[in-house]
């Protein structure tokens, strides 16, 4: 009996699905199943907001990475999570450089002891208005090669890092020098 009562729930379960999606395939039956051009730019970071002209986001990336410090902490995979490293990046300048995605910032970088300065030209690829520095197998000479996704979003940074054969997550703030 209680197998009958599941197995009648179940059916009841089903048909109510295949109801409801019958409902909406026939309400879309009257629109057209090739996808239409927009006149309107995709809304970006989840806001509603247009994608605004490269000019400008280049425009406001050079003014966020400009005299800035990147100030937080970084993971190490395997790692107890409470153990957070400190980290800083200073960005003295950040120019677009006329060849693709690539982007001149001239760093500061302190880690793992080390502390230098050098230009570095960097891919910065776009999620809507939202820069995304993306490396992968980057040589920092004097440090090691690394990969990276780090999104710069509302004065703040994160995202995942490996060097050579570690990685981990990083987060923090941009802050003014």
């Amino acid at each position: 009996m209680a197998i009958l009562r599941c197995f009648s729930f179940r059916t009841s379960t089903y048909t109510c699905a295949l109801v409801t999606f019958l409902s909406l395939a026939v309400g879309l039956l009257d629109r057209p199943l090739v996808a239409q051009e927009s006149t309107q730019e995709a809304p970006a970071d989840g806001l509603g907001e247009e994608v605004l002209a490269k000019e400008v986001r280049y425009e406001r990336l050079t003014k966020m990475l400009t005299n800035v410090k990147l100030v937080g902490h970084f993971t190490i995979d395997g790692k107890p999570l409470n153990d957070l490293q400190p980290e800083t990046y200073e960005i003295k300048s950040a120019k677009k450089l006329p060849d693709g995605d690539l982007w001149m910032l001239i760093c500061r970088i302190q880690y793992g002891g080390k502390d230098v300065s050098l230009p570095l030209a960097l891919p910065i690829q776009w999620s809507g208005n939202t820069p995304v520095i993306s490396l992968e197998k980057f040589t920092i000479p004097g440090m090691g090669t690394f990969s990276a996704r780090v999104v710069l979003h509302d004065g703040k940074y994160a995202g995942t890092w490996s060097h050579d054969e570690v990685g981990g997550h990083l987060f923090g703030k941009i802050e003014s020098l």
